[in-house]
């Protein structure tokens, strides 16, 4: 019997191999806007790999990664490299670089604060959202709520083309990099990107592409599953921001914001008189 494409079976192909220091893509890091060019998550991944691997430390959490996506890259091998820019007690600052075939597509700032004690008394949050777990939630049958085999979900509010609320789960279903099991911090980097689509896409699909992603994490998730709940889009003369909150099973753990532009021309300018 042969096996589709999006099948289960085939994802065990990492996004990345790795060939001394530099990362090779594999077929599996593919985008959604042009097969020869990668995917926004897994650039986003990358970073993330790169800045934990080579900066992170018992007691730091990375509480913000930012990440500006200027360039699409194509599969051409990838070197990363990245800089500390403040190394306190408290907090440290790290910047990274994404380059393709030698040219820069890429860059992320990611700020890791240590971890102490909340202060004293209490502090309003939004309640936590009461969703089913993942496990309760029968598999989506149609391949393209995963992109083909590039993650799972399972979901719970909504979808891709209506208009209204939406809420998911989202798990990966392969590593990053190959050899490299995921962490909690590299696997909610890899899914951060999917706010984009989840808020910006309408009820003629998505028109808007990102060019950048911001995760605000106070803590890092626990399981597997990511939880994403749409919580604003808005959008101007082509240009829009999306945000989701992020949940992992324990309760929420932060969120993602994106901005994006219109995939159409720009709009002409008044010709003077």
């Amino acid at each position: 019997m042969q096996i589709p494409s999006w099948s289960p079976a085939m994802t065990n192909q990492p996004f990345f191999t790795r060939d001394r220091d530099a990362f090779i893509p594999t077929q599996a890091a593919s985008g959604p806007w042009d097969p020869k060019s990668l995917h926004g998550r897994v650039i986003i991944g990358l970073l993330a790999f790169v800045i934990e691997a080579r900066h992170g430390g018992e007691g730091l959490v990375p509480a913000r990664l930012t990440v500006d996506m200027f360039r699409l890259p194509g599969f051409a091998p990838i070197e990363v490299k990245s800089r500390v820019i403040r190394d306190g007690l408290r907090i440290k600052v790290v910047e990274a670089e994404f380059i393709s075939g030698g040219v820069s597509m890429a860059r992320a700032s990611c700020q890791l604060l240590r971890k102490t004690e909340n202060p004293e008394g209490r502090v309003w949050s939004p309640p936590n959202w009461e969703v089913p777990a993942p496990a309760e939630i029968p598999a989506p049958t149609d391949p393209r709520l995963g992109m083909n085999g590039k993650w799972t979900t399972r979901p719970i509010v909504g979808a891709m083309g209506t208009v209204g609320p939406r809420r998911l789960w989202m798990s990966e279903v392969r590593d990053l990099v190959e050899g490299a099991a995921l962490t909690p911090f590299v696997r909610v980097a890899v899914a951060a990107d999917f706010a984009s689509p989840f808020a910006n896409a309408g009820d003629h699909g998505l028109g808007y592409i990102n060019s950048d992603v911001t995760l605000y994490l106070h803590r890092l998730p626990e399981q597997e599953w990511i939880g994403f709940d749409v919580v604003n889009h808005h959008a101007t003369d082509g240009i829009a921001i999306g945000e989701c909150y992020l949940y992992d099973q324990r309760g929420p753990i932060g969120t993602s914001t994106v901005a994006a532009l219109a995939q159409r021309k720009p709009m002409a300018k008044t010709p003077p008189p």
